[in-house]
Parts: C-alpha cells; sequence; structure tokens
C-alpha cells in the first residue's frame, strides 16, 4: 500500500475509475451479448433495436474513456456484420 499522502491520494482515485469503469465494461457486455443472442434467435426486429442500443452504449464507453474507439469500432463492425448475416 502507498505510504505518501500523495501516492494514497492516487490509489484512491485509480479505485474510483476502476469501479467505474468496470460498470460501463459490464453494460457493453452486456448489451453485446443481447445482440448476440438475438442473432442466434434469428429475430431480425430484435436484432436491429439490440444493435443500436450497443452501437449507443459503445459510442458512450469511448466517450467515457474506457474503451479505446479501435476497439469499439471493431465491436460495433462485427455486430453489425453479425446483423448482416441474420437478414440475408
Amino acid at each position: 500500500m502507498a505510504n505518501h499522502k500523495s501516492a494514497l491520494k492516487r490509489a484512491g482515485q485509480n479505485e474510483t475509475r476502476r469501479m467505474r469503469n468496470k460498470t460501463v465494461k459490464t453494460r457493453v457486455k452486456h448489451v453485446v451479448k443481447e445482440v448476440r443472442q438475438a442473432a442466434a434467435a434469428k429475430s431480425v426486429e430484435t436484432v436491429d433495436a439490440s444493435l443500436r442500443t450497443a452501437q449507443s452504449t459503445i459510442d458512450k464507453a469511448v466517450k467515457k474513456g474506457v474503451l479505446h474507439k479501435r476497439t469499439a469500432a471493431r465491436k460495433v463492425a462485427r455486430l453489425a456484420k453479425l446483423s448482416q448475416t441474420i437478414k440475408s
């Protein structure tokens, strides 16, 4: 554990950020899972709705600095590709 006052403060800040990032990452995982489950059920309407929600959630994670923009783009592209396979 940290010994100096500044190091203690930094450790506290890191913990706070870690918990905040954890909730955002968990939310992203859940929305991605919803899209994949809808795709497995071959429900086109549900896939479209959940894909829009997933894109929005992933973009918000980028905006907050939790995900890198290229990571987010890769996730969205893969979900969109999955959505297209269901439609065809």
